[in-house]
């Protein structure tokens, strides 16, 4: 698989970023903010940055039931905040 990994744009000393810049900041921003929140919500409700066990068989399934936790966790809000009255 080729995966591209896309980082902010910075602005260096008297060279502003271009609007082309700003633009591609936002973009990349807005997904970033979902991941990230999804990854802090699984660290702080599940305790998701300690490794429970050895080897990696065992860390991707405590990793896979983090994530079903989370989404179970989350399913509520999301359910209600999409129904039309």
């Amino acid at each position: 698989m080729n995966f591209t990994i896309f980082s902010v744009k910075k602005a260096k000393k008297n060279k502003p970023l271009s609007n082309w810049e700003k633009k591609f900041n936002k973009l990349v921003g807005a997904t970033r903010f979902k991941v990230e929140r999804t990854f802090g919500g699984i660290k702080r409700w599940f305790n998701g940055a300690t490794a429970r066990y050895k080897g990696i068989k065992k860390m991707h399934t405590q990793n896979l039931m983090e994530a079903i936790c989370y989404n179970l966790y989350r399913n509520p809000g999301i359910i209600a905040s999409n129904c039309q009255n």
